[in-house]
């Protein structure tokens, strides 16, 4: 019993022990007074803002194009034959005038043809003559006439107006009629052996030399018109929508060196699949003292037209395509903007009210509520050290 009884004593003096030290150590704990607290305190950052204030602006719209004839096409043989040598020559770059012989398809084999036809025709008028005197002596003299004006070196002279139906049948039964319809056929063939330039221009191809045979429809060159360029410009859709056949254009070198005066003369109904641009097509009179070359590049100034109640500012403020920061009560709020034109570096919207602060930088890695200070606000200029002005300073460039 004693053993029992002395372990007894042993246990709850340990546990008496152990209460004591923890209600001791709660003791003075207690008395102990608490560390001062604190105050997380939420970082400022320093950001470029104006008020929201519409004016009028110009919208200014230009861009680069590249120069093309108004006229580019392919000249093809209407006869087969040898071809042989016109008034300018058949090769690459060679310039000529409208109406210019540019070559000539072998047209003697033509020729002869063509006037013993015109013979074996007088003398079928001949056969007829003694008839008409006869039985139709009221045209007599008109096919007498006719009859000596014909020459086998130059076109058919007009054929007499026929009234009377018997002498139409009479003439038919003799293929008076259909023949000389066939010589006039003959005769425009011979002069599709001879081409002429249909407009002052030069050679951009060669096909065929001089001396080389060339079937019916064949190629033989290609040219462009010089007198008369237009310039091609594309532009974006947003960007053309400003622009309207008529208007007046200044063109100017690469250099800006010579100017040259335009006129918008019509406008692409499609876009581009690969540029995603609709083309405007500006025409360019010809100017000896400043000739225009197809092919250069040349720098378009549109006519300015002013945009009423609007605000411009920098494209990099803008997210999100329509998106910007306001500053509503020292803090940032995010707003829908409507954006009205788009330039190369600025925005021109409209859709906030007059008054709001608007943010005019960039800022990264930012959300809506984010305490800030423009720059107005800001009791000095803060130092090199303020990371949120460097960052500021680094937006604006």
């Amino acid at each position: 019993m004693r053993k029992i009884d002395r372990r007894i004593v042993v246990v709850i003096s340990v546990i008496f022990i152990l209460g004591l030290a923890w209600g001791l150590m709660k003791f003075l704990v207690a008395q102990k007074e608490p560390p001062p607290v604190r105050r997380t305190i939420e970082a400022r950052r320093f950001v470029k803002a104006e008020p929201v204030k519409y004016t009028n602006i110009a919208a200014e719209v230009s861009g680069p194009g590249r120069l093309a004839s108004i006229a580019e096409i392919d000249i093809v043989s209407e006869a087969s034959g040898k071809i042989e040598a016109g008034n300018v020559s058949l090769k690459k770059g060679a310039s000529f005038s409208k109406g210019d012989v540019l070559f000539v398809v072998y047209p003697d084999e033509a020729i002869l043809s063509l006037k013993a036809r015109k013979s074996q025709y007088q003398n079928t008028l001949a056969s007829i003559l003694p008839d008409l005197s006869i039985d139709y002596p009221q045209y007599e003299d008109g096919f007498y006439s006719f009859f000596n004006s014909i020459s086998v070196d130059k076109p058919l002279p007009p054929l007499p107006e026929i009234e009377d139906d018997q002498l139409k049948i009479f003439l038919a039964s003799r293929n008076v009629i259909s023949e000389y319809y066939n010589i006039q056929s003959d005769q425009l063939q011979l002069s599709r052996r001879t081409v002429r330039a249909p407009f002052n221009g030069t050679f951009k191809e060669v096909y065929m030399e001089l001396g080389a045979f060339t079937n019916t429809g064949g190629k033989v060159a290609r040219a462009i018109r010089t007198d008369e360029m237009e310039l091609v410009v594309p532009l974006k859709r947003a960007d053309a929508a400003w622009i309207r056949p008529g208007d007046l254009v200044s063109v100017q070198s690469e250099n800006m060196n010579i100017t040259w005066n335009g006129k918008v003369i019509r406008k692409s109904q499609y876009v581009d699949e690969n540029t995603q641009s609709q083309e405007i097509f500006v025409n360019l009179p010809y100017d000896k003292k400043q000739p225009l070359l197809a092919g250069e590049y040349l720098m378009a100034y549109f006519p300015v037209r002013p945009i009423l109640d609007v605000m411009e500012i920098p494209r990099n403020s803008v997210f999100n395509s329509n998106e910007v920061f306001i500053v509503r009560e020292g803090r940032l709020s995010k707003r829908t903007i409507h954006v009205i034109k788009t330039n190369d570096r600025t925005l021109i919207f409209n859709g906030l009210p007059e008054g709001d602060s608007i943010v005019l930088q960039q800022l990264i890695n930012v959300s809506e509520g984010t305490l800030v200070q423009t720059a107005k606000d800001a009791p000095g200029r803060p130092g090199k050290g303020s990371g949120a002005a460097a960052e500021g300073k680094k937006a604006n460039r």
